[in-house]
């Protein structure tokens, strides 16, 4: 780790969040030096914190020997710039595998994911993330989403137990549920939003307390959801209405034609804008050509913005 804990909280409490896709070649293979390139753009820009190997980046269609990869390259590449943020889960012995990992890296933080397959009780959640929070001294911000969403309780009972655990990112969009538990549990914990395009969410967000969110989109618009997020913050509702309707509803629109969209897009969207990151892996599918054209059109209206 190369920041203290009260820097990466102060780091993922205020300003946007960066979630890079994850470079593989034309053989489907992770691909270090296109991703190392990817990642220096990606901190040319203004941006507080980078999580690698995310939803975004594909961390459920990586091999253990390639997250590792793509930890150790993030790591190398942002050099300590900003915190570098990896994710780990799918059980609590896989998650402490992977925690260990990330450690050996240099990574500042763990994206806690939800465990794999199963449906959960609360009190199992709370155990899951309680072994691998007491397995590694990372940060860890737990991914509230899927079939590891905790109630106010447990998200409390976990602040109380876990010193390590300093954050929560929503992946849900239940806003009700998620200003119960910003209420409750207050600013012992920062606040992420983490809904797929989480900027339609985010006026929701901040209403309640949650100041930033994770852009998946900066991956291929990088310009207008900076601008966006600083619109955002400065009250200027004009700037995010105009932007909301002219990109994100259309894009939102394109997304919701097919599962998984919310990661093929960020993939098509790169190519795009000539920062090819190949293709997405099964059970993922990339757009239609019809599809890409659309995309192609929005990113056109939102260079523009």
């Amino acid at each position: 780790m190369k920041f203290s804990r009260a820097a990466v909280t102060a780091a993922l409490g205020d300003g946007l969040l960066s979630f890079p896709i994850t470079d593989f070649d034309k053989s489907g293979r992770f691909d270090a030096d296109s991703y190392r390139r990817r990642l220096e753009w990606f901190i040319s820009h203004d941006i507080s914190a980078v999580f690698v190997a995310g939803g975004t980046g594909e961390f459920f269609n990586l091999s253990f020997e390639e997250y590792r990869d793509v930890v150790r390259v993030a790591v190398e590449t942002v050099k300590g710039k900003l915190p570098v943020i990896a994710s780990a889960g799918l059980s609590v012995e896989s998650g402490k595998v992977y925690a260990k990992a990330a450690e050996e890296a240099g990574a500042d933080g763990i994206l806690l994911m939800p465990p794999y397959l199963t449906e959960c009780p609360q009190d199992g959640l709370v155990r899951y993330a309680r072994e691998i929070c007491d397995w590694t001294e990372l940060n860890i911000i737990y991914y509230n989403r899927g079939n590891g969403v905790l109630d106010v309780a447990s998200v409390s009972q976990l602040a109380d137990s876990c010193p390590n655990l300093i954050g929560l990112k929503d992946g849900k969009g239940d806003i009700q549920a998620l200003n119960k538990i910003v209420k409750t549990v207050g600013d012992r914990l920062v606040y992420i939003g983490g809904v797929p395009t989480a900027e339609i969410f985010a006026e929701a967000y901040l209403s309640i307390g949650v100041n930033t969110y994770s852009s998946a989109v900066f991956n291929f618009v990088p310009e207008m959801a900076v601008k966006f997020y600083q619109e955002l913050r400065k009250g200027n509702r004009d700037v995010v209405k105009q932007i909301t309707n002219d990109f994100f509803i259309p894009f939102i629109n394109l997304r919701d034609r097919k599962a998984g969209y919310a990661v093929s897009l960020i993939k098509a969207g790169a190519e795009i804008i000539g920062r090819s990151a190949g293709s997405v892996r099964a059970p993922l599918v990339m757009p239609t050509k019809e599809e890409r054209n659309q995309l192609e059109a929005l990113v056109g209206i939102a260079q523009k913005l």
